[in-house]
């Protein structure tokens, strides 16, 4: 069992996806009891000097010029926890949670937020535990943080709301007694250091952008298959083209289709036929997927920042101790600006894939057997998977809308604006899902197109790749019900196992 030392400051992709999808347990690091501790010790410093303090002495948001007495600041924390649970709709999968409370742990750890130790330590209790609070999908608009989602997660620690354990669904003090966690009564600030946060927009984030990585990968394999079937030119992936236009992406993707193509009897055996020019969909895919890869980089080097960000308020600084009550680290803008362009970036990769598979089931196109079948007409093949394809992309370009460019004032127009970052992470989900089926459905094409084709063999990364397929897919004799086949092929792109295999024999894709 993988063990994962938590101290804020570099919590890695792999990292979340071991707590996530893995067994990996975590601990914090020395030095954060140290940090914590000195926060909280602050907290109490300052209240004992009758300072104002954001949250801790006052109301919430509108209501901050409000003072708050002695013996009603512990009422003030719980209701916080139970005013900001507000939100509705189906509950955030396990996966989201965990990366959820994972970012909030790493948060807390840096020492910023005067939460206890004590604190700290339950919530990596119920992680370790597998303890899930139900955190409902919608509610939040990415401003002062999550904070209907993140006060949902929160219930569960003062022994309200529902979680879920050993696949039960249970309150969430019988949920925390039957793991043996001890309840927590929130002292000053700290219902406000659970809830101010980006955690549900970046652990979205996260979990999309390691997804997105592997699917990047896939995409340029199927891209590499395609070329071979569809009787591309290699000239295309030529490193001098790319040279001098050198954006990064573009060279990454066309190296990696090299390597995919490598050997190739079948590129081989056209080099003088009389095709000049071949269809963008295939010509221009280092240009098109370079695109992509780039946005995705930038978009993970914002998202692995935020994963190691405070992003709470106030905030205390323990050099000199102060406490900072009129920062904005919790808005979601930068999250929600990059969940917005790799949802453009995931949509451009179905769509030039699609345009692909149009090509592969088109005989017009293909030259090759209508639908990718013997006996058509008695047999439909692939049609419809095409159909499925077209409807995937057609629903990424309504997704791909940006929630970043709207914004609605909240909290009596003291948050007059806000990021909608978590929508735009929601959105980013849903369209690498529908991506990772599109690139699915390519790869079960060009399979099929492979064993329809030639004896010729194909480049040493395709082969690969058609081996794997056939070794959970079988070729495609008579028509069966395809959505079956599109469901492995799905697991092997989401799961990574086709680019894990292909990467063994032609080295690492970029």
């Amino acid at each position: 069992m993988k063990k994962i030392i938590i101290n804020g400051e570099d919590l890695t992709f792999s990292q979340v996806e071991h707590v996530v999808r893995g067994d990996a347990k975590i601990s914090l690091d020395k030095e954060v009891k140290k940090r914590v501790s000195y926060a909280q010790r602050i907290i109490k410093k300052a209240i004992d000097g009758k300072k104002e303090i954001y949250g801790v002495t006052t109301g919430f948001g509108a209501l901050s010029g409000t003072f708050i007495s002695k013996d009603k600041r512990k009422q003030l924390q719980r209701n916080i926890i139970l005013s900001h649970s507000a939100g509705v709709g189906d509950a955030f999968d396990e996966e989201v949670v965990r990366a959820v409370m994972l970012l909030r742990i790493n948060d807390l750890a840096k020492g910023h937020s005067g939460v206890r130790f004590e604190t700290l330590q339950t919530l990596i209790e119920m992680l370790n535990k597998r303890v899930h609070p139900v955190i409902p999908e919608k509610g939040s608009v990415g401003a002062s943080g999550d904070l209907a989602p993140l006060a949902h997660l929160a219930l569960v620690l003062i022994g309200e709301g529902k979680a879920v354990f050993k696949d039960k669904l249970l309150s969430g003090k019988k949920a925390m007694k039957s793991a043996g966690i001890e309840l927590r009564e929130l002292e000053a600030g700290e219902g406000l250091a659970l809830i101010n946060g980006t955690q549900v927009m970046t652990g979205i984030g996260a979990i999309v952008v390691a997804d997105a990585i592997k699917l990047l990968k896939a995409a340029d394999i199927a891209a590499g298959m395609c070329l071979e079937v569809l009787m591309g030119s290699n000239i295309e992936l030529n490193e001098r083209i790319h040279n001098v236009r050198p954006h990064k992406g573009q060279t990454i993707s066309a190296d990696n289709l090299r390597r995919i193509t490598e050997n190739s009897d079948i590129i081989s055996s056209h080099e003088d036929c009389s095709r000049v020019q071949d269809a963008y969909s295939i010509r221009c895919c280092p240009q098109v997927h370079g695109a992509s890869i780039d946005a995705l980089n930038y978009v993970k080097n914002v998202v692995e920042t935020e994963m190691n960000s405070a992003t709470g308020n106030p905030l205390i600084f323990q050099d000199t101790e102060e406490i900072l009550n009129n920062g904005g680290n919790f808005h979601g803008q930068p999250v929600a600006l990059a969940m917005d362009f790799l949802a453009i970036a995931l949509s451009e990769i179905a769509n030039i894939s699609e345009r692909r598979i149009e090509r592969l089931v088109n005989p017009l196109l293909s030259g090759l057997p209508a639908f990718l079948i013997d006996d058509p007409g008695l047999n439909s093949g692939l049609m419809i998977a095409q159909y499925t394809a077209a409807s995937l992309v057609s629903e990424n370009k309504v997704l791909s809308h940006p929630a970043s460019v709207d914004s609605i004032p909240t909290s009596a127009n003291k948050e007059d604006h806000v990021s909608m970052g978590t929508i735009s992470a929601r959105k980013c989900r849903q369209v690498l899902y529908n991506t990772e089926n599109v690139i699915a459905i390519e790869l079960l094409c060009a399979a099929q197109a492979l064993d329809l084709f030639t004896n010729l063999n194909a480049g040493v990364g395709s082969i690969d790749a058609y081996r794997v397929i056939r070794k959970h897919i079988p070729h495609l004799k008579e028509d069966r019900i395809i959505s079956n086949d599109i469901e492995i092929m799905y697991n092997l792109v989401h799961d990574g196992k086709i680019v894990a295999s292909v990467e063994k024999k032609i080295g690492v894709l970029k």
